[in-house]
């Protein structure tokens, strides 16, 4: 019989205990397969495609994260029996290590203080580990550190998805309130008569976004860009200009083009950018945990990186709506009918837009962390532990973190969904979904036609086949108004 405390082994443990918890855990995870499977059954019926692709890749991360679950376990015996020199484990520690008499313990891990009030070990084995090595040398990783560093991994990603999901509905429900002023510029949409000339600098749209502060300084309009994020970043003229901008430049055979559900058709394909765990983002973890040596409070350094970041980027949105109406106010001193703005890839940082949605994807990704890395500590370790931290450090962090998620849900989101489309170029979804599959359909017979006249012309090698790309394009790009036109009536 095995001693009182020991751990049992499987085969020794009653049958009935291992037949309960294996049924909760296939009914857990079944619950939560069906309700992702009927969450996408339900976007497709709606016609949200871009949602259910956001959805997608949101399965794609679980699957991720069994596979990391599915490593460690299989390799956590092969970490453990991995020795090292144990001087190789005096240096970078979270913790400061409690001082021991020499030899009165092989203790290896990096918090031992911590550990060692905890109590507890995740298998029989977990406190004769050490036994595996020489003497002199410890095991690389410990049973309770591998399960640990599981537990962060999972913990880390499902609050990414959540903070991600949180701030795309309430930035969602802040763009919605733009329907009401789409709706009233589709209704009172101006005929044919005459229009008015006005002085340029009386118009609303220019009083406000230029007040000649662009002219006098650019130091005094930066500032003037960072101050308009925190209040009504977005005016209803603001977005009638834009609206009007964007139409007279891309499609101005249909003035009642439905700029608003084109915007937010391009923030739902955003999202599934936005909801994914790339490379580079796991890489920035790993460089974290290697930085989180105990004094240097780096936990508290690197939540600052996400609000500057936020900063920059609300503020250099707002910049270039000033910079709209800086262009409109020094090209024209008299204007006829409503202000028409140029949209410009140049007005982005290195003339690409894109960029804009990289960073919030970073900075969702790191204020996650941060909040998921406070959360995991307090869980695992107690609010009094070293590696959390003093507590003049610990609320800074999670003042900055609501911070964040706030600015970045009413302010910065809503900005980038509109300002972002004052670029040179437009997206795809300027198309609904099926004018989308249309064209491209249209665009790939065209090609495969041209391919095969080209393979049955033996004297002319492959000119018509190389040409029908570039030809597609350009059919594509005549056809885009009508095809956006037809869009829209729909």
């Amino acid at each position: 019989m095995a001693a009182e405390g020991e751990a049992a082994a499987l085969e020794f443990t009653p049958t009935w205990i291992v037949a309960a918890v294996c049924s909760i855990i296939v009914l857990l995870s079944l619950v939560a397969e069906r309700c992702l499977h009927y969450l996408g059954k339900k976007l497709k019926k709606k016609n949200q495609k871009p949602l259910y692709e956001a959805l997608l890749k949101v399965k794609e991360e679980l699957m991720l994260l069994g596979f990391i679950s599915l490593l460690l376990t299989v390799f956590q015996g092969m970490i453990q029996r991995t020795c090292i020199p144990a001087g190789w484990t005096d240096n970078m520690l979270p913790c400061q290590r409690l001082d021991v008499k020499a030899g009165a313990t092989t203790e290896h891990f990096a918090a031992a203080g911590i550990l060692g009030r905890i109590g507890r070990r995740l298998l029989s084995e977990g406190g004769a580990e050490a036994d595996h090595c020489q003497k002199g040398k410890v095991p690389l990783l410990s049973l309770e550190a591998i399960h640990q560093l599981h537990i962060f991994i999972f913990v880390l990603a499902i609050t990414h998805v959540i903070f991600s999901v949180t701030t795309m509905l309430l930035g969602g429900a802040q763009i919605h309130q733009w329907k009401q002023w789409e709706n009233g510029i589709q209704k009172d949409a101006p005929g044919n008569g005459p229009k008015k000339v006005t002085d340029v600098r009386r118009n609303e749209f220019i009083k406000k976004r230029f007040k000649g502060i662009g002219k006098d300084s650019r130091i005094l309009s930066w500032l003037h860009s960072f101050g308009k994020q925190f209040y009504r970043s977005v005016s209803k003229t603001d977005y009638t200009t834009m609206r009007l901008g964007f139409i007279m430049t891309h499609c101005p055979g249909n003035p009642k083009f439905d700029f608003h559900r084109y915007m937010v058709r391009v923030l739902e394909a955003d999202f599934k950018k936005v909801v994914g765990i790339s490379w580079y983002l796991w890489v920035f973890v790993v460089i974290f945990l290697l930085l989180n040596v105990n004094g240097w409070h780096t936990y508290f350094w690197i939540a600052f990186l996400p609000l500057f970041l936020l900063l920059a980027i609300g503020t250099k949105l707002e910049h270039v709506i000033a910079q709209l109406a800086h262009d409109v106010a020094e090209k024209h001193t008299a204007i006829e009918g409503d202000v028409v703005v140029k949209p410009s890839d140049h007005h982005f940082w290195f003339g690409k837009p894109r960029i804009i949605l990289y960073l919030i994807h970073f900075i969702l990704f790191q204020n996650a962390f941060e909040i998921a890395f406070f959360f995991w500590i307090l869980s695992t370790y107690g609010f009094d532990s070293c590696i959390m931290g003093q507590v003049r450090f610990i609320v800074p962090r999670l003042v900055i973190g609501v911070v964040i998620q706030l600015l970045c849900s009413y302010s910065t989101l809503p900005l980038y969904a509109i300002v972002t489309q004052m670029g040179s170029c437009y997206k795809k979804e300027i198309f609904n979904e099926h004018v989308q599959q249309g064209v491209l359909g249209w665009a790939q017979k065209v090609k495969m036609r041209k391919g095969l006249k080209g393979a049955a012309r033996k004297a002319e090698p492959t000119s018509n086949a190389d040409s029908a790309g570039p030809s597609v394009k350009i059919e594509m790009a005549k056809a885009g108004e009508d095809v956006v036109a037809v869009g829209n009536t729909e």
